[in-house]
């Protein structure tokens, strides 16, 4: 069985005018209908003319070009307008007929170029044709001003589904460029929370290895602790590849990850404390990433700007959220300050999950504070 979604797939993935095609179609079968035969559009009140070989020539001139409706509108306005006045001078008043209002409205909503020039030029055909059916039919001009008010208004109809076609188009084009940006925003937070953590590591533990040359076995173990952290480093990037694949299901941190952070840092020479209350949920979702990244900005800060110096890190599991607070005392060292954007994009981060985000100086240091919520029941 042909599943409907994918034949209409298939029939959109045809070209314009092979799907354009079956309404002239339509309109050319229905005027050979007899009992449709001198029963369509009338304008004029010309004598009816019976069907003959003539009248043959205009419903193809009146139909077949709806096909090219979209693809060349004016050409097809052109030509079903040409078979319309044959039609109503000589009389027939065929079904085609209605193609014209097919017509105009495919040339309000998809003529790009020239369109005044088209409306005007269609208007003086129009009042030449009225002038010539008025001579030899009996309507009043009271008539033609009708008809012609119901032609401006199919002109209409398509020129709003131009603008309301444009009009999406345009939103579509700013959600793209929405998309777009927050998708370079978070990748530019992953880049900066993974690469500046353990590039940060290990640049401390190779400025600490040139003074052990004279301890070869603790330079062994500094030169194996960057040799390890520059594994990690390698292996997050690889996760942050595999997030960019539409494929890839994304997963949050280990239970051990935030352990192996602390223990990160303190090979690299950071003295670090490090407490964790309660259980970790098992759906704590987006929050368990986010606790991890509060902490490995926060490690990657001290080790930055206060090499050194006792830094605590504490995490409690609620049943509701996760508090994370790590605190680092004494004073900065000589290290340059940094842009802010990890700071930034933590708070944007616990913000969008509805939590808070504190980072500021204290009595004896700097303390990162954040509150974020799991979206758990009691």
């Amino acid at each position: 069985m042909i599943d409907h979604r994918e034949a209409l797939a298939r029939w959109r993935r045809l070209d314009v005018v092979v799907r354009d095609l079956p309404l002239a179609l339509l309109f050319l079968a229905g005027s050979f209908v007899p009992w449709l035969q001198s029963h369509g559009t009338q304008v004029g009140g010309v004598p009816e003319r019976p069907f003959d070989a003539l009248a043959v020539a205009v419903v193809a001139a009146e139909s077949l070009p709806l096909a090219l409706r979209r693809r060349w509108p004016a050409l097809c306005l052109t030509l079903v307008a040409l078979g319309f006045s044959v039609d109503q001078l000589r009389g027939y008043h065929l079904v085609a007929g209605a193609a014209l209002a097919f017509a105009l409205i495919s040339a309000g909503a998809h003529l790009n170029r020239r369109r005044g020039l088209t409306a005007a030029l269609f208007s003086v055909a129009y009042v030449a044709l009225a002038i010539a059916l008025g001579r030899l039919g009996t309507e009043p001009p009271s008539e033609f001003v009708t008809f012609f008010l119901l032609l401006v208004f199919a002109w209409g109809i398509g020129a709003w589904l131009r603008t309301t076609r444009a009009a999406e188009a345009g939103h579509r084009r700013r959600v793209a460029e929405a998309t777009r940006a927050t998708e370079r925003a978070a990748i530019a937070r992953e880049l900066h929370d993974v690469v500046t953590h353990h590039v940060t590591a290990m640049v401390v533990q190779a400025e600490a290895a040139r003074y052990l040359t004279a301890a070869p076995d603790r330079l062994d173990q500094t030169l194996t602790a960057i040799t390890d952290t520059g594994r990690r480093a390698i292996a997050d990037l690889r996760h942050l590849l595999d997030l960019l694949n539409p494929e890839h299901e994304p997963r949050t941190p280990s239970p051990g990850g935030l352990g192996a952070l602390v223990e990160q840092a303190r090979q690299a020479g950071q003295p670090v404390e490090f407490t964790e209350e309660g259980t970790p949920a098992q759906s704590a979702g987006s929050a368990d990433l986010v606790a991890y990244r509060v902490v490995q900005e926060a490690l990657t800060n001290a080790l930055k700007h206060a090499r050194g110096s006792r830094t605590s890190v504490e995490v409690h599991h609620g049943d509701r959220e996760i508090a994370v607070a790590v605190r680092t005392t004494g004073a900065p060292s000589a290290s340059p300050g940094g842009s802010g954007r990890g700071l930034a994009g933590l708070r944007e981060r616990v913000g969008v999950l509805g939590g808070d985000f504190s980072a500021g100086a204290h009595d004896t240091g700097f303390v990162v504070r954040a509150r974020i919520p799991t979206g758990n029941p009691a």
